[in-house]
């Protein structure tokens, strides 16, 4: 906040309501007192007040006004954001690239998976659009809500909330709620590239570098009618811009039994010997 109580400008000191010397008198005979001296020093003294206090006003000014330009300085890291290590076999280089999209196709658990290691790292995150997501459900995955920003209904004005967030977040996540056009696609990647951020669609976005999509999955847990649903096994498939290059598949527990997302084990070999150790259990008649 700009302090600028005490501040004076130079029309302000000029002005007739503004210490004024007053008009010294005639001198007299050598050694007789002048009146109006005592006056005047009084005078010279409190202009001088008026400028010191401009002057450190616009030092305090000067201050605050190099805080903010580091803070908009753009935030460029050449490694890239990290990302959750169940994920980084899907992405190009192992990390979220700085100024780059991302879409998710319909898992928010995946998506917010995406945020977790940045998160963790200290970086700045913000979901738009995801009402279903609440701190809760954010803090039970690892991020951090000391710095995420919630907009849970932005109605039609999703975009411009996106964008006005892509300037104090590093990784933003926002569902789009209406038609996309290639010209905020544009610009908001110009500003991604700027700030040193990345963006994680909840659904279709126009020029994802990557999109994540669940291509199979199976729930464990449930017997013969009885049970509780422990996890789930999911293949997720990568594929890049306009279907550049081969698309790439991942076995994740999304999520597993204690409710975290990893890298699933490779599935037992047909034929292979169960090695459990089955107990009989009491069941009460």
């Amino acid at each position: 906040m700009f302090e600028y109580e005490g501040m004076q400008t130079a029309a302000a000191l000029r002005s007739p309501g503004s210490p004024r010397q007053p008009r010294r008198e005639s001198t007299g005979p050598a050694g007789a007192a002048r009146p109006g001296r005592a006056d005047s020093g009084r005078a010279d003294q409190g202009r001088v007040d008026h400028l010191g206090d401009a002057r450190a006003a616009l030092d305090r000014i000067t201050v605050l006004r190099s805080r903010v330009a580091e803070m908009e300085a753009p935030r460029v890291d050449v490694q890239g954001l990290p990302t959750a290590s169940a994920l980084q076999p899907l992405l190009p280089g192992g990390a979220i690239r700085v100024g780059g999209s991302y879409a998710v196709q319909e898992s928010v658990l995946l998506a917010m998976t995406m945020l977790q290691a940045a998160s963790a790292e200290g970086a700045w995150c913000a979901v738009v659009g995801v009402p279903s997501l609440g701190v809760e459900a954010a803090a039970a995955m690892g991020i951090d809500l000391e710095r995420l920003v919630l907009v849970p209904d932005p109605g039609e004005q999703w975009l411009t909330v996106t964008a006005a967030l892509v300037d104090v977040a590093q990784v933003v996540l926002t569902r789009p709620l209406g038609r996309v056009v290639p010209g905020d696609v544009s610009r908001l990647g110009a500003r991604l590239r700027q700030r040193g951020g990345a963006l994680v669609a909840l659904g279709a976005w126009p020029g994802a570098d990557v999109t994540l999509r669940v291509t199979d999955s199976v729930w464990s847990g449930i017997g013969d009618g009885h049970g509780h649903l422990t996890e789930r096994r999911a293949t997720v498939t990568a594929s890049g811009r306009a279907g550049a290059g081969r698309p790439v598949s991942a076995d994740l527990l999304l999520p597993a039994a204690d409710g975290a997302v990893r890298a699933a084990d490779p599935p037992a070999a047909a034929g292979a010997s169960d090695t459990r150790v089955l107990r009989p259990v009491a069941v009460a008649s």
